[in-house]
């Protein structure tokens, strides 16, 4: 778009051959063209003395120290004129990467008190750096026949981490029932099979608990009392992998899985089990040891989001061999990973079965809605009908598949995005009950 000054110097200059011909051919007439190239040139000088001027400008971004996968944050414009004429519209863009998500070019009007404060809304889309560079900023004199333009060097890098700010919600919301009883410990006696006290039957007991040998040497009836069992493994492994690092609603696969696990670390490690952070795609990566206490969860913040986007296949064979290389005593390991057929899964499912002769295996993977949506599409035209057949193929081989873990002894979820955590953290829970570790 050419700014109103170019417009200006361009017609100026495309009247210039004509002048010349007319003070060839008419010599009277020279002194009235001279009179009308000079009113254009003084109305350009008013417009650019009485516009705002560009001295006297300034724009300040500031943005938040973190910015988290998939949720909208806010940075905070300040565009501010010193002294002098105000413009009557000003327009601002934002240059940044492709972390900040695409910006468009942003109208604004109306100041107070020489001050105009504006928020600009970025949505990252995955993890890494996200970079703004500079605030561009442009405004037209009175008159129009000018554009002024500033450029404010930013340079502010702010990173992307998983959304654990939803993490911390759900948590609270899980564990608001403490919030009833004060902020002492809270023993939970009942729920899981360790033994933990005796104590005299009282109406309402459940009678299996009684003690038979201590009530009959005490002559009156006891009841064995159980309290939740702790100090669980309990390991996280992040395929990192190329199926794995597609985006699914917009944010990659790997995104929302780190979030559910981060949700279920922070769960598992308030229960006092151990927790521990496995990537691997073509070969093992970050690992961070096992964890313990809620004061370790920032630390597992800041692991995961170490966790790299790859465009290489998952070695399940490197990557599982190397994880039960480390592991020493029974555990549950919760796998996130995709896959496309069952020829892919072959060796996923051979390095799995060896896990489950020892561990026990959650797999965890998110249902695939563009082959359901293809599967279940109206079939108007013929390439609709073999869109569905082939779509239909690869849910059925994709069945087959999670049928095959189940029947190896491997826990299989299979959910959507918006289900997914709320189903691991139930899952989990499930298998502490029914003392499945």
């Amino acid at each position: 778009m050419i700014s109103p000054t170019l417009r200006a110097i361009f017609l100026m200059l495309l009247g210039l051959p004509l002048m010349v011909a007319i003070a060839l051919l008419r010599p009277e007439l020279w002194i009235l063209s001279a009179g009308w190239i000079a009113a254009v040139a003084a109305l350009i000088a008013v417009d650019t003395l009485f516009g705002a001027s560009v001295r006297h400008y300034s724009a300040t971004v500031t943005a938040p120290p973190l910015l988290y996968v998939g949720s909208a944050d806010d940075l905070a414009v300040g565009l501010t004129f010193s002294e002098g004429p105000l413009p009557a519209r000003i327009e601002i863009r934002l240059e940044a990467n492709e972390l900040m998500g695409p910006q468009t070019t942003q109208g604004l009007r109306g100041w107070d008190r020489r001050y105009r404060p504006h928020t600009i809304r970025v949505t990252p889309p995955r993890r890494g750096i996200a970079e703004a560079v500079r605030l561009w900023s442009r405004w037209q004199g009175p008159l129009g026949l000018i554009q002024k333009r500033h450029i404010a060097p930013l340079n502010l890098s702010i990173p992307v981490t998983p959304n654990v700010r939803w993490v911390r919600d759900e948590a609270i919301r899980l564990f608001s029932r403490d919030a009833e009883f004060g902020i002492k410990t809270q023993i939970e006696r009942g729920d899981g099979s360790e033994f933990d006290a005796l104590r005299e039957f009282a109406s309402g007991m459940d009678r299996r608990a009684i003690d038979w040998k201590h009530s009959a040497r005490h002559r009156h009836l006891l009841a064995k009392e159980f309290k939740t069992e702790r100090n669980h493994n309990i390991i996280f492994a992040f395929d990192t992998g190329r199926l794995m690092s597609e985006p699914l609603g917009g944010v990659p696969k790997i995104d929302r899985a780190v979030t559910a696990g981060l949700l279920l670390a922070y769960v598992s490690l308030r229960a006092g089990d151990r927790t521990m952070f496995y990537g691997f795609s073509d070969r093992p990566g970050v690992s961070s040891g096992f964890l313990t206490g809620t004061s370790s969860f920032p630390k597992a913040q800041a692991m995961v989001a170490e966790m790299d986007y790859s465009e290489d296949e998952a070695n399940f064979t490197l990557a599982l061999s190397s994880l039960a290389s480390r592991l020493e005593r029974r555990s549950l390991i919760i796998i996130f990973s995709d896959f496309v057929d069952t020829i892919s899964a072959e060796l996923m499912l051979e390095n799995v079965k060896r896990l489950t002769d020892r561990h026990l295996v959650l797999f965890a993977t998110f249902e695939d809605a563009a082959l359901a949506q293809m599967a279940d599409a109206a079939p108007d035209t013929a390439q609709d009908v073999a869109r569905a057949v082939i779509a239909d193929t690869l849910l059925a081989e994709r069945d087959v598949v999670l049928r095959r873990l189940q029947r190896l002894g491997v826990q299989v979820i299979e959910s959507t995005p918006e289900k997914f955590s709320s189903e691991l953290v139930s899952r989990y829970l499930q298998i502490k009950q029914r003392d499945m570790l």
